[in-house]
């Protein structure tokens, strides 16, 4: 549905986020980051470079990473959003989660919403990666803080964690 409101064109749009049925008017150019922040309240999405460079605006889109600062809220209508709110598994971390804070691949914590959605997403389709996989899976989030050292256990970890619970 779609309405105008003085000059600006808005459109009533329904999306799954972290599971749950949401509806929301926004303005037909509004970003996915500013969607998801400031109409749904959902502030762990953060907005780094606006460009699409830097990573930290990554959330899934039907399981797969997004940079949301590049996606208009209204090419999401009918589909499911996952941010880093979504990522805990009943009340607990993900293995990922815990994987980040065992292995301190994080300082200052701007980055890690995005890199946590990316390697969630990319270790699901890749349980046993190599270390350049690794790599190249965490190469297009950018970390002002860690050097990628930890990161890049942190992922090794995930995995392992992930091995463990599934038996």
């Amino acid at each position: 549905m779609s309405e105008t409101t003085g000059a600006h064109r808005t459109h009533a749009i329904t999306l799954t986020v972290n599971g749950v049925l949401r509806e929301v008017t926004v303005p037909a150019r509004r970003l996915l980051s500013d969607c998801l922040r400031h109409d749904l309240g959902l502030t762990g999405t953060h907005v780094g470079c606006e460009h699409g460079v830097c990573g930290a605006c990554t959330v899934l889109l039907d399981g797969e990473p997004v940079r949301s600062c590049l996606t208009f809220a209204v090419t999401v209508d009918g589909h499911e959003i996952t941010t880093v709110e979504g990522l805990a598994e009943e009340g607990a971390l993900s293995p990922v989660q815990r994987a980040f804070s065992e292995c301190h691949g994080l300082q200052c914590g701007f980055c890690t919403p995005g890199f946590l959605c990316t390697v969630t997403a990319f270790l699901r389709d890749n349980r046993t990666p190599t270390e350049e996989e690794v790599l190249e899976a965490v190469s297009g989030n950018l970390c002002r803080c860690t050097g990628y050292q930890n990161i890049i256990k942190a992922v090794h970890r995930a995995a392992e964690i992930q091995a463990e619970e599934s038996g």
